[in-house]
């Protein structure tokens, strides 16, 4: 909370008239707890798991039987209403329920003791976009050896394998899985936020972009337009589309959540590299959501 009642004594305190963006940030937080604005950043994450996925949900909905919705990378596989509708039902009860329960103890103690600021001065574009840069490769690195462990015999049969039900992703997919897979996953995006403290504007920001980047990656669009084509290195849809299609738990292939780096340096990529030679189709698009495994020689898109 702002330990000021008034603009004037905020100024004095900085030494300086307080921008725009200061002006509407004292506005709104002067007289909300800390612990509330922290809240707010799972509600800023929960929001982006609702609504990010729209778009893209409503045009393979809405589109017509026999028409192919525009850049889906696997163009012949549609999803009905009733698996969208279970596959968000299922997602907003885990992240509800890790909301308002051990997420919301541990990360207000947690982000108080690591230095996360809530008060004036508001930090500059230049330092929100170096702490992004380094929370995003910080959480890709992680989240990437996480993933491998995800992968594992015991684990994927007992946790990861909720997370695989959808063969052929939607944007909601992104955070439909297990309660402790989005417990270990979640502490790969957080704990980048404890070892470089930031404001809470840069937190409530690192959430939004994790949780939009999280459903485009499942959206199962390759949207030539999107601003993400522009980033080195970025993986994309179709990069982890493959990852989601291939399936099962001994599939080592694109593992990493933002970029390929981690799965060059590691050989994980080898076979989308050359999946003309190497990759499965689906016997019928009934099972790629089903989880059974397939098997065939065709380009994976074509299933």
């Amino acid at each position: 909370m702002i330990p000021f009642t008034t603009v004037e004594a905020a100024e004095t305190s900085l030494g300086r008239a307080m921008t725009w963006a200061e002006a509407l940030w004292f506005r709104y937080s002067r007289s909300t707890p800390d612990y509330c604005l922290c809240f707010q950043s799972f509600l800023i994450l929960f929001a982006a798991y609702t609504l990010a996925p729209l778009p893209l949900t409503l045009l393979e909905l809405c589109a017509p039987s026999k028409m192919t919705p525009p850049y889906k990378v696997q163009s012949k596989v549609r999803l009905s209403p009733v698996a969208f509708l279970r596959c968000y039902k299922d997602t907003a009860i885990v992240l509800l329920l890790l909301t308002f329960g051990p997420l919301q103890l541990v990360a207000y103690a947690a982000l108080k003791v690591s230095g996360m600021r809530t008060g004036l001065p508001l930090p500059s574009a230049g330092e929100v976009a170096a702490q992004l840069v380094v929370y995003m490769l910080m959480e890709d690195y992680l989240g990437y050896w996480f993933h491998r462990f995800l992968h594992s015999e015991w684990i994927y049969d007992n946790i990861h394998y909720v997370h695989h039900e959808f063969r052929a992703p939607m944007g909601f997919a992104a955070a439909h899985a297990h309660w402790f897979e989005s417990l270990v996953l979640g502490f790969a995006a957080f704990i980048s936020i404890f070892a470089v403290p930031c404001h809470m504007i840069t937190c409530w920001l690192w959430f939004a972009i994790r949780g939009i980047a999280g459903v485009e990656i499942h959206c199962g669009f390759n949207l030539p337009f999107s601003p993400t084509k522009l980033i080195p290195f970025y993986g994309g849809a179709e990069f982890h589309d493959y990852h989601h299609h291939c399936g099962g738990k001994w599939n080592h292939s694109n593992l990493a959540p933002l970029f390929t780096f981690c799965d060059y340096i590691y050989g994980t990529h080898s076979v989308y590299r050359n999946q003309n030679s190497s990759i499965v189709k689906p016997k019928d698009t009934a099972n790629i959501n089903l989880g059974k495994e397939v098997g065939g020689s065709k380009s994976w898109k074509e299933g």
